[in-house]
């Protein structure tokens, strides 16, 4: 069912004003299409198209057209893991390098010599399940980090793009604990999953998390069922215009648990309101109560969520949500310790996907939102107004 959202947000003003901006957006060009829904604990709250999901084709934006999530994948993944957490089958602070092998006896990326070569040291103490999901194991990211970048060149090391094993044999840039960098910790929480279920991660995610909340459309990559429903992906142009690109986030030798889910809005606003519901939906509970109110405490002490700096102006700008707040990281998403400016309580949570995709969730509200688009490069002005004009909306804030 779809909600009309002048009927249902707290605001009808306010949504008139995020609709009337969306408008604007997609009669200048400087926006294709866009899907916002939002959802309390009881049942969605709004639920909009807008725009074309193809402009090419003129085929439209519908509740249904499927979406590249990218990161919006670690939350999913996130949940997998603290389900084998609750079963007792792995500990949060255990270390991993006797689940995964390749997690023991990491090395720490000091510098480079005069002549190039990296110089590496044996890191101080073993990453554990709580570092990868919050991104204080030391792992970083060949999109936001220029030390891996050059690892990768001196040594051959595929890009992580390739989504190949290989690529992720990466070198930590600090100690454990020490730090927060956006990295592929997820993509290793996601071989944990496989190790200790001894499933791949799509097929664990199928019988535990995603096929009894009924997301019917969310696999990782594109599948038959997706056909005639996903979105294309554009490139902002330095005019503010877009140019449709190719990019499609197809599985490689492993299910990236940290970016590769398709889906859509409607499916993951039944994830995010199974988490509204202290882990459960329709009598099925997912994760334990204790366990979710978990997920939303800070994990990583006085470590502050930092800046992440681009190295590849294609994929991402600087990206960094609420610079004039302190934000921590829970064992999902980001936290807002202190009350967001567009509506969302002190602890609320959330994070977005590389082609301008974003949620949040607000267990003091009982609300959460999504927003999704395809726009690259990450963190573009234009989708980050946007997605908090929708916010606004639904808490009924004037602007």
């Amino acid at each position: 069912m779809t909600y009309d959202a002048t009927e249902h947000v707290q605001n009808k003003v306010s949504a008139w004003a995020f609709e009337s901006a969306v408008r604007r957006g997609l009669d200048s060009g400087e926006l294709v299409g866009v899907i916002a829904v939002a959802t309390n604990e009881a049942a969605p709250i709004y639920q909009r198209a807008f725009g074309w999901r193809d402009l090419a084709s003129q085929a439209a934006m519908k509740l249904d057209t499927v979406f590249m999530l990218a990161s919006m994948t670690k939350t999913v993944t996130s949940v997998a893991a603290l389900q084998l957490v609750e079963q007792g089958k792995i500990g949060l602070d255990q270390p991993l390098g006797d689940v995964v092998p390749e997690l023991a006896d990491l090395k720490v990326l000091e510098g480079f010599s005069a002549a190039g070569a990296p110089r590496l040291r044996p890191a101080k103490r073993p990453v554990t399940l709580r570092h990868l999901l919050t991104h204080t194991s030391g792992f970083g990211h060949d999109v936001w980090s220029a030390d891996i970048r050059r690892y990768q060149a001196a040594t051959g090391l595929p890009l992580l793009s390739t989504q190949t094993n290989a690529s992720l044999r990466l070198p930590l840039l600090f100690d454990p604990g020490d730090r927060w960098e956006y990295g592929v910790g997820l993509e290793w929480a996601g071989k944990v999953v496989e190790a200790v279920s001894g499933k791949t991660l799509g097929a664990y995610l199928r019988e535990n998390v995603t096929g009894p909340l009924g997301m019917r459309d969310t696999e990782f990559g594109i599948v038959p069922g997706h056909r005639g429903r996903v979105a294309s992906v554009y490139r902002r142009q330095p005019d503010g215009g877009l140019e449709p690109i190719k990019m499609t986030a197809m599985r490689g030798e492993y299910e990236a648990g940290g970016g590769g889910l398709y889906g859509t809005a409607g499916d993951y606003l039944v994830f995010l309101r199974m988490l509204l519901n202290r882990g459960e939906h329709k009598s099925r509970r997912i994760l334990k109560p204790e366990t979710v109110a978990m997920m939303g405490e800070n994990h990583c002490g006085e470590v502050s969520v930092a800046m992440m700096r681009s190295g590849d102006p294609l994929t991402s700008n600087d990206f960094e949500l609420y610079p004039e707040m302190v934000k921590r990281w829970g064992l999902h998403a980001m936290i807002t310790p202190t009350a967001g400016p567009d509506g969302r309580s002190a602890e609320s949570q959330g994070w977005g996907g590389v082609a301008n995709c974003y949620f949040w969730i607000d267990p003091k509200k009982r609300i959460a939102g999504v927003f999704l688009t395809q726009i690259m490069p990450f963190g573009d002005k234009r989708a980050l107004a946007l997605s908090a004009a929708f916010e606004r909306g639904v808490y009924g804030r004037p602007g």
